[in-house]
């Protein structure tokens, strides 16, 4: 991992994790009862912390990235729980659901290098290309 790219089985497993977070928020979210729209609106939400990419790229990968983990998401989910808030509840699913899919997809947390320099590999907005860190040329550990 000398690119700093989770590569291969590691890789794999971590977008089969992030698969398998976005899938039970879904599921856990249909039991509150509470509005897909709702759900819709607010998935994307935590791309918000793409605004700090205004100041420059390292703070910019500091922002996005404490919206992109799952500890607050997480505190916040069990808060709510705690408190019985339906509400708050449904904001944390819907926050782990983002970040879970965005695992699944392969978008990772991000390097102070450059916004497509990620954990789980690096990508360009420019020409949609990925590299994914599999340089054996195996293209089917490149998942």
């Amino acid at each position: 991992m000398e690119d700093g790219y989770v590569k291969t089985w590691p890789r794999l497993l971590l977008r089969l994790e992030g698969a398998c977070l976005f899938g039970s928020t879904i599921w856990a979210y249909s039991r509150f009862g509470q509005s897909w729209w709702t759900f819709a609106a607010l998935i994307l939400v935590p791309d918000l912390g793409m605004v700090g990419y205004l100041a420059n790229t390292s703070a910019g990968a500091v922002v996005y990235n404490s919206f992109h983990t799952e500890t607050p998401a997480i505190l916040l989910l069990c808060g709510a729980l705690a408190r019985s808030n339906k509400t708050f509840a449904g904001l944390a699913l819907c926050w782990l659901g983002h970040i879970g899919m965005d695992r699944m997809l392969g978008y990772g947390l991000k390097y102070g290098t450059a916004f497509g320099h990620t954990h789980l590999g690096s990508f360009s907005l420019l020409d949609n290309t990925r590299n994914t860190g599999n340089t054996d040329g195996d293209a089917s550990e490149s998942l």
